[in-house]
C-alpha cells in the first residue's frame, strides 16, 4: 500500500473571512465569506461560476485589522455542490500577488491563526 501525498503545501484554515473581490474586466464588486484559506490560496462559495483562469483583484477583511488585506488572485477550480437549480458553486482561487505593504501582516495573521488553532486543540485534548 502506497502512501497517500498531500498536494498542499500550505494548511488551509477553517475560518470565515469577509472578503471583497472584483473579476478582471468587470467593475462589479461581490462580497463573500471563505470557506478555508491558506498562504497561497483560498476556497469561497459563489452563486455564478467563474471562469478558471479569471484574474481578480481581493480585499480580505480580517476582523482584528483595521485594514484589509490587498492581494489579487487567479480561479484555479470551480464545482457546482450539486446538480439542482440556484444551487451555489465553490471556487478555489489561488493568490498571484500579495501588495508589498501587507505581506508580512498577512504571513504574520496567517501564523498567529495556525498557533491559535494548534492550542485549541492541544488544550482539548488534554495536553
Amino acid at each position: 500500500m502506497s502512501p497517500v501525498s498531500e498536494r498542499r503545501k500550505f494548511i488551509r484554515l477553517e475560518i470565515p473571512v469577509e472578503i471583497a473581490y472584483v473579476i478582471e474586466d468587470s467593475n462589479i464588486l461581490k462580497k463573500t465569506q471563505t470557506k478555508n484559506i491558506s498562504a497561497e490560496g483560498l476556497r469561497v462559495t459563489s452563486d455564478e461560476p467563474m471562469g478558471d483562469g479569471s484574474s481578480m483583484e481581493i480585499k480580505l477583511n480580517f476582523p482584528n485589522l483595521p485594514n484589509p488585506v490587498h492581494l489579487y488572485g487567479k480561479v484555479i477550480w470551480s464545482k457546482r455542490l450539486s446538480l439542482e437549480d440556484g444551487v451555489p458553486y465553490d471556487i478555489g482561487i489561488e493568490f498571484t500577488k500579495v501588495e508589498e505593504d501587507n505581506k508580512n501582516t498577512f504571513l504574520k495573521l496567517l501564523c498567529d491563526l495556525i498557533y491559535a488553532q494548534a492550542r485549541k486543540i492541544s488544550t482539548s485534548s488534554g495536553e
